[in-house]
């Protein structure tokens, strides 16, 4: 049995309005990507799993990319936890991270790489990573 979360107005509209895709960290690792030379699909199903897609993925060499914002998916570094309905909000963002880890090891069985950004990476760090993941995989599929 589900309980109802005790927000007040202001916070249940302000979190209604956080996106879910084209954050600003994903535009701009997606923007760098593209200036590198990469092409990507946006918002690619993860084959298998129904309302679960990657951000950035690259189906050609396998390579699935997450851009993770700190609060959602709890950040070591950056996570924080509400103090109102720190319960709910306690097992809402541990059920995050459960799917997080069940999404990559679903992807791994199917020969995917997956890589995961925190929102506060350093884009070109962060584009580094996924450019090198994909050099990566191209050799293996030359070979």
């Amino acid at each position: 049995m589900t309980t109802a979360w005790n927000t007040s107005v202001q916070t249940a509209r302000r979190m209604s309005l956080q996106a879910r895709r084209d954050t600003r960290p994903e535009l701009a690792i997606r923007s760098a990507l593209h200036a590198s030379g990469r092409r990507f699909r946006v918002s690619y199903p993860v084959p298998g799993l129904k309302r679960c897609s990657m951000d950035i993925a690259f189906p050609r060499q396998r390579v699935a990319v997450f851009v993770d914002g700190c609060f959602w998916h709890g950040c070591p570094e950056h996570g924080t936890l509400p103090k109102s309905n720190a319960d709910r909000w306690a097992g809402k963002l541990n059920s995050n991270r459960e799917r997080d880890r069940h999404v990559d090891a679903h992807l791994r069985d199917q020969g995917w790489s997956v890589l995961r950004i925190w929102e506060h990476e350093d884009v070109h760090a962060a584009c580094g990573r996924v450019v090198h993941c994909l050099d990566v995989a191209d050799s293996v599929v030359r070979a």
